[in-house]
């Protein structure tokens, strides 16, 4: 009875340990992963350790539920294949924070997570990789990777939907050889591209644009230095228009930085839903005592009910307010502008709200229009330093507007005004509302 005992134990615990040599593969690449992610300062190393301890209970829970099937598999010797699928493979990339694709020899893709399937739609389990992944620098590095049986790093480019840059990283691993398993994880560099940008973009224009200004302040600044040291007339004349340069000066670098920050966000979509009904409304009362000064008066045109798109409620007061702003300040002479709220069908079939700004003013001649939107582009360089432009307004508007799915257009006749319009597309009813 012993010896039957003890040969049943020594049985069950063979079994134990063939099952769970069969998963070697996976938990080895398990533990590279995680070491992976704590040595690039990715992940602590107590959830590195407490992540991939859960693995190794889920690959123990498996070896202990397996039968017959394992069993010969592994006494026929036959050599561990990452098949489509594999659970504990799909686990593993379902817990790390970067889009991460599995591979094995053939380069057909094993498993990948849902941060994979968001930035290739077109990937498939058991499918190769070239047909969902038509990156040439990618599927070299994976060639490369293959051959050497070293780690590959590689940088590209997407443009579709919007501008992003990727690093890709293939990993043989090591411990999976007979599978061939291949890791490829991407590291979104967007945001460090788009500061590296934004630094570069800053400096050029905020040295350009300050120029003027500073030049400005410091030839008034030696002027009552020398001649006009004792009088008080000029020095009076003198130090209102300094501040108002000043002015100007704050006013550029809050413009671009907001141009700045922006861009840096144009790859990620508002999600919330916003109510264009009572953004107009705020921004027609904050801007009435402008309408007040310049004589103008501001009709409104709007739906009863609440109109709802997905957006960012400051952008799109920015965007509101540099519309109406400027028909205020370049259409006073029609003595009026309107605003109106409106929905209606896009070119692609769906729904959008359009924001109307028109003014009754001089209107802007056809070789200006389609560059309006550019930074520091000024139809009048004169009369719009004298308005207090900075040149940066409809290019904000632009880039808000992009950033929301939307679109900017503008129409405009000589001596009859123009009209400003802010396409936006309307918000599905299952958005969460802000």
């Amino acid at each position: 009875m012993t010896a039957s005992h003890d040969s049943g134990k020594s049985t069950r615990w063979d079994d134990w340990r063939n099952r769970l040599r069969r998963a070697r593969l996976v938990l080895a690449a398990t533990a590279i992963l995680f070491a992976g992610l704590w040595l690039a300062g990715m992940l602590g190393a107590v959830p590195a350790l407490v992540a991939v301890a859960c693995v190794v209970a889920v690959a123990a829970v498996l070896a202990a539920s397996g039968g017959e099937d394992g069993r010969g598999a592994v006494s026929s010797g036959q050599l561990p294949v990452a098949r489509v699928g594999e659970p504990l493979i799909e686990a593993v990339l379902a817990g790390l924070p970067d889009p991460v694709v599995a591979l094995n020899r053939n380069g057909d893709v094993v498993a990948l997570n849902a941060r994979a399937s968001a930035i290739a739609p077109a990937l498939r389990r058991g499918e190769p990789v070239s047909l969902g992944m038509r990156v040439p620098e990618v599927l070299d590095a994976m060639r490369r990777a293959r051959a050497s049986g070293t780690t590959q790093r590689v940088e590209f480019f997407e443009r579709v939907p919007v501008d992003r840059w990727y690093e890709a990283i293939v990993t043989p691993i090591a411990a999976a050889e007979p599978s061939g398993l291949v890791l490829m994880a991407f590291h979104d560099l967007t945001p460090l591209r788009r500061v590296e940008e934004m630094r570069a973009d800053f400096v050029a224009n905020a040295s350009h644009e300050l120029r003027t200004p500073l030049a400005s302040l410091s030839g008034f600044i030696e002027t009552l230095q020398g001649p006009a040291r004792d009088d008080a007339a000029a020095r009076e004349r003198f130090l209102k228009i300094m501040q108002a340069q000043a002015t100007r000066m704050a006013r550029l670098i809050d413009d671009l930085l907001s141009l700045s920050r922006i861009e840096l966000n144009a790859h990620l979509r508002p999600e919330k839903q916003v109510d264009l009904v009572a953004i107009i409304r705020q921004v027609a009362d904050g801007l009435q005592t402008l309408a007040r000064d310049r004589g103008v008066d501001v009709k409104l045109a709007m739906p009863a009910s609440p109109l709802l798109v997905l957006g960012d409620r400051d952008e799109l007061i920015r965007v509101l307010e540099n519309l109406v702003e400027n028909a205020l300040k370049y259409g006073a002479s029609g003595k009026g502008i309107e605003v109106s709220l409106t929905a209606g069908d896009a070119a692609n079939g769906a729904r959008e709200a359009r924001v109307a700004v028109r003014d009754y003013g001089p209107g802007i001649a056809p070789e200006h229009l389609p560059r309006l939107t550019e930074r520091f582009y000024r139809v009048d360089v004169s009369e719009s330093r004298a308005q207090g432009g900075t040149g940066l307004g409809l290019a904000l508007v632009k880039h808000i507007l992009n950033r929301h799915g939307g679109r900017l257009t503008i129409e405009s006749v000589l001596g009859q005004g123009a009209t400003f319009t802010a396409h936006l597309p309307l918000a599905l009813p299952s958005a969460p509302k802000e």
